[in-house]
């Protein structure tokens, strides 16, 4: 029989609570993509600061930057210490719970954050090899914010606005993105009266720090918060305490209304993750979301990181101008792709998730997203080698701010969501840790492996074609998802982690899937109607 606890979370009514949650569980998220968007500002910065010379005899456009290499790795390593967290505090979160560790990976964002900005020393290589050790850290904290909070708020929300809620907590993502270039902006503005590098020194810093600031603030509420009643439940079998739990937090989960279960709950049969018997079950599920999750942070990722390549014809040449304009022109193109593209993708994915469904919605963005791409690629025919009279013009804005559109408005969002709902309890945070691992593998070969492809021939592909790459990556996501990823609106999370009957038999779930299963209710009807009429005779 099913759990009450869990049915009555199921059937619950939107609360205060859940908005609540959707606040706390956001801020990692909201940590991840400030950092992500401030940080190219700051590599702008570092280069005017750290690397001063003028080199007469190079192109003016390469004067005051930060080496290719330097900055490729203070890139890679926040990326790589976000897949060690995904994984390792996705295990935790199953083995110890939830709650436990929800602390630890915010503390290590604050702290990665402030790091950061007192990566203090005379000599430049300590500078960067300070950033680069809190850069790590602050990746490893961000890693392990992912698993839990897709986790923990499905486990709080209703099958009817699951979907929504989990969009929810991903939409802050959004937040900090457009926080990144107006807190980039107003310290520009303030800071750029001074001339010396002792106040430029420090301007980067506070961009920087300013991040954690947001994060700190929920730790008093994410301490507050209780364990999952489903952790509490399915995986440490104590219903009476998750009745107990949810009784504090939601007004119509009454105790006296489950008490009942304690006595007759099932104990379903149990598997270890590493088996036979787990990858018969989710194998191809796993799979799906961890392949859906690499194929669009390869592009994603990419994107952010090519805002200034695609908006470098309409710029003022760094070398015409101070450190702050600089930074404050990169900043302002931040800010309109966030607010006509990126932010109207977060919330209508909010709106749409939980009515078109999660399968849909991602096959539908990878096509867009490819769509886009293709045609961005064919119309640059200059292959942005930046001659002065290529004119990238409104259009190609338009389609890059759509590119942007259908990522979020789609699998960017989707594969945060399904890996939280497809998997059992016990196994739900190492699953999705598992899927968002290699999402950030796919944003190392996006952000690292691209950024050298970009190179103009004969040292790179071009941009062109590593545009068209990108598209064909969007089309590989797009048969992905259609044919191998399972929907799961509309149903509880224990209805989604069972297995059909078709488990082991073919890989393909969609069409192959269909037809089969259409003939065996045919073959369950038609032995029913046998035995109906044996039963009359």
């Amino acid at each position: 029989m099913a759990i009450k606890v869990l049915s009555a979370l199921d059937a619950a009514k939107t609360q205060f609570y859940h908005f609540k949650a959707i606040i706390i569980a956001g801020m990692g998220l909201f940590t991840d993509s400030y950092d992500l968007f401030c940080i190219p500002v700051v590599m702008r910065m570092l280069g005017r600061i750290y690397y001063p010379e003028i080199h007469r005899t190079i192109d003016q456009r390469k004067w005051f930057e930060v080496p290719s290499v330097i900055a490729s790795t203070m890139i890679g390593v926040a990326l790589m210490g976000t897949v060690i967290g995904q994984l390792v505090f996705g295990r935790l979160g199953d083995l110890v719970g939830r709650r436990h560790v929800y602390g630890v990976s915010l503390i290590m964002m604050v702290v990665g954050s402030i790091g950061c900005g007192f990566s203090f020393s005379v000599l430049t290589p300590m500078v960067f090899v300070s950033l680069g050790f809190f850069r790590f850290l602050l990746g490893v904290g961000i890693g392990g914010d992912y698993p839990l909070s897709a986790t923990i708020m499905s486990e709080f929300a209703n099958k009817r606005t699951r979907g929504t809620f989990i969009a929810g907590v991903f939409s802050m993502q959004g937040f900090g993105i457009l926080l990144s270039s107006l807190i980039t902006m107003i310290v520009c503005y303030i800071f750029r009266g001074f001339s010396d590098n002792s106040e430029s020194d420090l301007a980067w810093r506070i961009i920087l720090v300013i991040g954690a600031i947001p994060a700190a603030m929920t730790y008093h509420w994410r301490m507050k918060m209780p364990e999952t009643a489903r952790f509490t439940a399915l995986v440490e079998k104590n219903t009476l305490k998750a009745s107990k739990d949810m009784e504090k937090v939601m007004n119509n989960v009454s105790l006296s209304q489950i008490r009942e279960d304690i006595e007759t709950m099932n104990t379903p049969n149990t598997y270890p993750f590493f088996s036979q018997e787990f990858f018969r079950r989710h194998g191809r599920d796993l799979i799906a979301v961890a392949v859906n999750w690499f194929l669009v942070d390869i592009v994603f990722y990419r994107l952010n990181l090519f805002q200034y390549h695609a908006f470098k014809l309409k710029m003022i040449p760094k070398s015409h101008m101070n450190i702050y304009d600089d930074a404050l022109q990169i900043a302002k193109f931040q800010a309109i792709v966030a607010i006509s593209a990126t932010i109207p993708g977060y919330f209508l994915a909010v709106y749409m998730i939980d009515y078109v469904g999660r399968v849909k919605l991602q096959a539908t963005g990878f096509f867009f997203m490819a769509v886009s791409l293709f045609t961005i690629a064919f119309v640059n025919k200059s292959t942005w080698r930046s001659e002065p009279e290529a004119d990238s013009g409104i259009g190609f804005m338009i389609l890059y701010g759509l590119t942007f559109f259908f990522a979020n408005f789609g699998p960017n969002t989707t594969t945060f969501i399904v890996p939280a709902e497809l998997f059992p309890a016990r196994f739900r945070a190492t699953c999705h840790g598992v899927s968002g691992a290699a999402g950030k593998v796919g944003a190392i070969i996006g952000s690292v492996g691209f950024l050298w492809a970009c190179r103009d021939p004969p040292n790179g592909l071009g941009v062109s074609h590593t545009l068209r790459v990108m598209g064909l990556v969007c089309v590989l996501g797009f048969f992905v998802t259609y044919f191998l990823t399972r929907e799961t609106m509309g149903r509880s999370l224990e209805e989604n982690e069972n297995v059909d009957e078709f488990t082991g038999v073919c890989f393909i779930r969609f069409w192959p899937h269909k037809v089969w299963a259409k003939r065996f209710d045919e073959t369950i009807v038609n032995d029913r109607l046998h035995l109906s009429l044996s039963n009359a005779m």
